[in-house]
């Protein structure tokens, strides 16, 4: 009988460590064509940032829920403005690492028609994840998505965010534009969301 729950802890160790590490998989590519399902039209750069050309972009999928505070929050509410998509959680420590650079950033973009959203996956409670956010200074809204349940809405084969952190930056017709599965510093976002704020 012990050898069975002994089995059975070996047997949820190893799942554990195997879903750790797609997950940590899923981050890392080869600089050249992003690996995705059917023809995904994307190119992941040298700095792990993956741009699709304008005319083939994917339409961001409806995000809707609440925000951290309980109010109601929806991406479509900013169309017409760059919006630069955060997926986070307060217990992750490479979002802790970033969390500086995109307080900064998000402040010094706000007058170019950026707006910055966090999406806060995996934390069960909300106050973990609002006290991150004053610690580090963050005052643009994020979603509370506990399950992940908005991050599934984004479709395989697009630029999805598949890690925490994962970043997407959806252009001003509401279209997904760049992403990155990595955390970033300030000029990295910078570069990643300049191109698409020079669009017209």
């Amino acid at each position: 009988m012990s050898f069975g729950r002994a089995s059975r802890r070996r047997f949820t160790l190893f799942a554990a460590t195997a879903v750790a590490g797609a997950l940590t998989l899923s981050a890392c590519g080869d600089g050249n064509k992003a690996q995705g399902g059917g023809n995904t039209n994307f190119i992941t750069g040298s700095g792990g940032i993956s741009t699709v050309a304008k005319g083939e972009r994917p339409e961001a999928p409806k995000l809707r829920g609440e925000s951290l505070e309980g109010k109601p929050l929806d991406l479509a509410d900013y169309k017409g403005k760059v919006v630069v998509l955060n997926v986070w959680g307060s217990w992750c420590g490479p979002c802790r690492l970033e969390a500086k650079y995109f307080a900064q950033v998000s402040e010094e973009t706000a007058d170019q028609g950026v707006q910055f959203l966090g999406i806060n996956t995996r934390d069960a409670e909300r106050d973990p994840a609002v006290n991150f956010e004053k610690d580090y200074g963050i005052t643009y809204p994020s979603f509370f998505d506990p399950i992940g349940k908005l991050i599934l809405r984004f479709p395989k084969g697009t630029l999805n965010p598949q890690a925490i952190p994962s970043t997407v930056v959806v252009d001003r017709e509401g279209r997904i534009a760049a992403r990155t599965l990595q955390p970033l510093d300030a000029e990295q976002l910078h570069e990643m969301i300049a191109p698409i704020i020079a669009e017209k």
